[in-house]
């Protein structure tokens, strides 16, 4: 018999949470952080500390437009809690038909336990790429 891991694939929980957040899900995307994860936007907001606090940004920011996606490019497990994803991002404006240009941004994620504790994210996905390199030899 063998022994089926008990570890969380982590690419496929950081697609899970893009899928949610897409479809408009705020809760299932929020219960992916833990209640005290941190959260590091490209928009000039600050640090987001909490749960409940992302969940709102999420449904804040989904709301500016009436057409919004997010399309995962890659994902990859790096080790030690590290995954680095790169997305592009495409959405028309509420209430108008101007459409934002599609944008490619990265992400760094650290995970405890299977939920994310700390998300940066990159507008430059080398930048991102090497961060979260160094953060998964940092971590291991």
């Amino acid at each position: 018999m063998s022994e089926e891991s008990t570890t969380p694939d982590l690419a496929e929980r950081m697609e899970r949470a893009v899928e949610a957040f897409n479809a408009g899900d705020f809760d299932l995307a929020a219960s992916m952080y833990a209640p005290d994860a941190l959260f590091y936007p490209r928009a000039a907001v600050g640090v987001l500390e909490g749960r409940e606090t992302i969940r709102s940004f999420f449904e804040d920011w989904h709301g500016m437009y009436e057409e919004f996606t997010f399309e995962i490019e890659e994902v990859h497990e790096l080790g030690n809690g590290v995954t680095f994803c790169v997305i592009s991002q495409r959405g028309r404006l509420a209430d108008t038909a101007v459409w934002i240009p599609q944008e490619r941004s990265a992400l760094v994620v650290t995970w405890a336990d299977g939920l994310i504790e700390k998300e940066t994210n990159f507008t430059d996905p080398s930048e991102a790429r090497a961060a979260a390199e160094r953060l998964a030899q940092e971590r291991g």
